[in-house]
């Protein structure tokens, strides 16, 4: 690795690289091609990967069996976030994105390859363990690079607005991912379906991650990066740097992630597997739900973004997170009433609140670290905030569900949600902080 200064001519032509246009169309497409790969397995293990993977037990064994499989990438996560923020922070965060991308696009084409248990055994879950392991180290290094590709170009009074673009993937991929299945359960049979046809949106990954690939290898390193090499910033450990220096910013960054994840799982993921197991709804019908859903936190983003750039990050947030917490009480009257639009109204409130806690942290993360470990503090936040609010979530409101009843589920929502601001009320506002 080379630590010379760049040259004029070198910067001259990353700037060029570095368009407005560029830089956010990466900072999207990678994000929305690496959230797509998650959601199909969330999706799946809703629906198929139980009975497909461990198919002996009664169903609530297995869907809890799936969802312990679902949990176990956010605990890779953090993983990815220290290891590709070291690379991050230390040759750049282009060619990092790279990789986690065709890690995770390799992890996720291999499940939809897998056989599973009555054709191997228990090697199959075993084998669908260690590609889920993958998909959580891949998409652990996605988030809080892109958000530094897009933060790191942003024009001054813009940052909220340009971190939107990585925070939109999501919603984006998780319409892509649900879409695809709502097209499969109108178009194949149920025995289709559970036979072959949830493995379609798997494969198609491979497609996706090309795509990717080709967007990403256009850019150049980000100003701020470039201006790390000239100064001579870098540390050799950003992660011992992060830990000793920096531990403050990196816990309050992670409680301030746990609303929008508990939002999102628990309207997705276990809202999904409810309404389809207990409700009876049928999937292709649940699934039109979440999509129309998900436009609703697709709208939230942008203006969520654009309001933070203006009022700041923590008015927003601390706004957003205060209704996440009200919401947990919506779930049992309307989500247990079975009526679709009842139910249709408590997904676009949950999902809504998800794209408005969401949005600014594409900004707001970054804000809290220095340059020198700001792809490691940045991820390492992000992914701890998913361990604390996903990656038990549908497990934990599926025991809650059977124990209690969605009133339990619903407290649950609104518990999680009460630490966000514990996080946002410790932070400084970071608005008009420099990222150089």
């Amino acid at each position: 690795m080379s630590t010379s200064p760049l040259s004029n001519a070198e910067i001259k032509a990353a700037e060029s690289q570095n368009s407005s246009a560029r830089i956010l169309f990466a900072s999207f497409i990678g994000t929305a091609i690496e959230f797509y790969d998650f959601y199909v397995y969330a999706t799946a293990a809703a629906l198929v990967i139980g009975p497909v993977f461990f198919p002996h037990g009664s169903a609530t064994a297995q869907a809890l069996s799936a969802f312990v499989t679902f949990g176990i990438a956010f605990i890779a996560r953090p993983i990815g976030s220290f290891l590709f923020g070291h690379f991050g922070d230390r040759i750049g965060r282009k060619s990092t994105l790279v990789v986690s991308l065709v890690v995770m696009g390799i992890s996720t084409t291999l499940i939809g390859l897998l056989p599973g248990y009555n054709s191997i055994g228990s090697v199959a879950p075993i084998l669908l363990c260690v590609l889920r392991f993958g998909q959580g180290i891949g998409l652990g290094g996605e988030w809080g690079g892109a958000s530094l590709l897009a933060t790191e170009n942003a024009p001054t009074g813009k940052r909220g607005w340009y971190g939107m673009f990585p925070a939109l993937g999501p919603s984006i991929g998780f319409l892509a991912s649900n879409g695809l299945f709502f097209a499969l359960s109108f178009t194949l049979t149920d025995v289709q379906f559970k036979s072959w046809g949830w493995r379609v949106p798997f494969l198609v990954s491979a497609v996706l991650v090309v795509l990717g690939l080709y967007v990403r290898l256009k850019i150049a390193e980000t100003p701020a990066f470039r201006a790390a090499i000239e100064k001579r910033e870098r540390v050799k450990v950003p992660v011992a740097e992060l830990l000793s220096r920096h531990w403050l910013p990196t816990i309050l960054g992670a409680l301030a992630m746990v609303p929008c994840y508990t939002l999102f799982y628990n309207a997705t993921t276990f809202s999904l597997s409810y309404g389809v197991s207990v409700l009876h709804i049928p999937r292709q019908t649940f699934l039109g739900l979440l999509c129309i859903a998900v436009a609703f936190m697709a709208l939230a983003t942008p203006l969520s973004a654009w309001a933070s750039d203006r009022l700041g990050r923590k008015p927003v947030m601390i706004a957003g997170i205060l209704a996440a917490i009200a919401s947990g009480f919506l779930m049992n009257p309307l989500l247990g009433s079975g009526s679709t639009g009842l139910i249709l109204l408590f997904l676009v409130v949950q999902l809504f609140l998800m794209g408005a806690t969401f949005a600014p942290m594409g900004a707001l993360l970054p804000e809290l670290f220095p340059t020198n470990v700001r792809y490691t503090g940045a991820g390492v936040s992000y992914n701890l905030g998913g361990i604390l609010g996903a990656s038990v979530a549908p497990y934990i409101a599926q025991l809650l569900a059977a124990q209690g009843g969605l009133s339990w589920v619903g407290f649950y929502v609104s518990i999680a949600s009460a630490v966000g601001p514990v996080g946002m009320l410790a932070m400084k506002e970071t608005r008009n902080i420099s990222l150089s």
